[in-house]
């Protein structure tokens, strides 16, 4: 196993974990209409400015984790993130059918980037 094998799967980890959630920024930006709308709905006081303000957020944390920079905080911020959108956006219990599904694997999904980022954390410390 060559030595720097442990250091590239690490580098490699950071980058699609931190990416995922730059990506999700970038389309969230140009679904910022729609969910404004869904969070409004679900009660969220001043929803435009949440949606907002978890974007820059989302996006920041996740520049941070994919540079390997302040990579504990970044983590520790996303997975506060998922903890409150996680049961806005996927929230299954109130669906049937196909869109029950899909709200249960994006809620799973969630739990897994949260334990990737929860390993993140382990391992800077």
């Amino acid at each position: 196993m060559p030595a720097d094998l442990p250091s590239t799967l690490l580098f490699l980890g950071r980058l699609l974990l931190g990416g995922a959630f730059v990506f999700a920024g970038l389309r969230n930006i140009q679904n910022a209409a729609f969910l404004t709308g869904l969070m409004a709905a679900r009660g969220v006081p001043q929803a435009r400015l949440a949606l907002w303000a978890g974007i820059v957020l989302q996006m920041i944390a996740g520049v941070l984790v994919m540079a390997g920079l302040w990579t504990a905080l970044a983590c520790a911020v996303l997975v506060l993130f998922l903890i409150v959108a996680t049961p806005m956006f996927h929230n299954f219990w109130d669906h049937q059918g196909p869109d029950r599904a899909a709200r249960i694997n994006g809620f799973v999904g969630n739990v897994a980037l949260g334990g990737g980022f929860l390993t993140l954390i382990a391992q800077s410390l």
